[in-house]
């Protein structure tokens, strides 16, 4: 990419397949706009904003996730938020990972009954908040929502969707599991999470977004025809807003087609993945446990530090990766958080490990606690 007049090599993409500059893609987004431009449908879905298109999609993508119905969202961080908050009522119980994303978090604030976490991918202590939760939730005469990730999109580890799944033998739950980060990436097909641990039928809301691996804007809930019927007239962030635009559906579904079609995409992603991370750990990197294309190259050090690193890392190396720190992360803690996608190659890893290693040594030493570059 293109930084202040300078290229980069860009490591902080949302584009996992490289969808993003495909021909076929970029015609579809054109056309679209060129036949209706960005105001249409000029309306909310459930008055004026309806469409072929829009139908067409949710058809589409219901095929594909391998659920009964779907229901289209305007945007992933709100869509979620707006899903929760319509799904709970005050009698129901949430149990849910600690490491859920910021919108589950928000989307949880707003739900006035009780919640319990467990911390991340404890299975141990999920059974116990789920004791605790039956043993409420027969109190209030609610129900029970679980409320995971595919993937995690800070460290890279698969939710444990598998054994969650599992305890419907033993305790009476829905599971809702936000995808973001593996819907088109994971599993035989790409359809997911889910897919890749052979528990897609225990989902009972699958949830993503078109941000990640579509690279647009929008998302979408998939389940059962019953639930996607009462989010469609409770889901009040959609209810009163205007629809998705025309060409972001038409461009959405171009994009599912060739997610679909071109199976060559994501395999050329994960021949980037596993090179990449091979790499790393070959050179002493850690990356923590992830098994996904999400990348975390973990590093400790100081806060203080990190914007000089940074500003070395795209000034001199010409390398673009943006740093994660407190209070996304534990204080003392940096992730460079690395995104392969299928338009990286293995000439783009070999010129980023040895500016890595150079500017983590630099790190060790405190050199950019004394130091201010320039931008130019």
């Amino acid at each position: 990419m293109e930084f202040k007049g300078k290229r980069m090599l860009n490591w902080s993409l949302n584009n996992y397949l490289g969808l993003a500059n495909h021909p076929e893609v970029r015609k579809a987004d054109t056309d679209a706009t060129a036949e209706f431009g960005l105001a249409y449908p000029m309306g909310a879905r459930m008055m004026s904003g309806n469409s072929i298109y829009h139908e067409q999609l949710e058809r589409d993508l219901s095929d594909f996730m391998q659920k009964e119905d779907t229901f289209l969202l305007n945007f992933g961080y709100q869509g979620i938020m707006s899903v929760i908050d319509a799904l709970l009522d005050r009698r129901d119980v949430v149990v849910y990972d600690s490491e859920a994303h910021a919108c589950i978090i928000d989307g949880l604030r707003m739900h006035s009954g009780k919640r319990f976490v467990y911390p991340h991918n404890d299975m141990i202590s999920f059974e116990k908040q789920m004791v605790r939760a039956t043993k409420l939730s027969q109190e209030t005469g609610g129900g029970i929502l679980v409320i995971t990730e595919g993937v995690f999109g800070m460290s890279g580890d698969q939710g444990r969707l598998k054994e969650i799944v599992d305890f419907k033998d033993t305790y009476n739950f829905r599971l809702l599991v936000d995808d973001a980060h593996g819907f088109g990436t994971m599993g035989a097909t790409g359809a997911g999470t889910g897919e890749n641990q052979n528990c897609q039928d225990g989902i009972d809301i699958y949830f993503s977004t078109f941000a990640k691996s579509m690279a647009s804007i929008g998302a979408f809930v998939s389940a059962d025809a019953d639930i996607i019927e009462y989010l469609r007239y409770n889901t009040r962030s959609q209810i009163y807003a205007k629809s998705l635009p025309m060409p972001l559906v038409i461009g959405a579904i171009k994009r599912l087609e060739l997610l679909r079609t071109m199976p060559e995409l994501r395999q050329k992603l994960w021949d980037n993945v596993d090179y990449l991370q091979q790499k790393l750990k070959e050179n002493g990197f850690n990356i923590g446990p992830t098994t996904t294309p999400v990348t975390p190259v973990i590093i400790e050090t100081d806060e203080n530090q990190v914007s000089q690193m940074t500003i070395e890392l795209r000034e001199k190396y010409g390398i673009f990766c943006s740093p994660v720190t407190y209070p996304v992360i534990p204080k003392g803690l940096l992730i460079l958080r690395l995104i392969p996608t299928a338009m990286h190659t293995h000439q783009d890893v070999d010129i980023t490990i040895p500016a890595l290693k150079e500017v983590v040594e630099k790190l060790g030493q405190n050199f950019y606690a004394t130091t201010n570059f320039v931008v130019s």
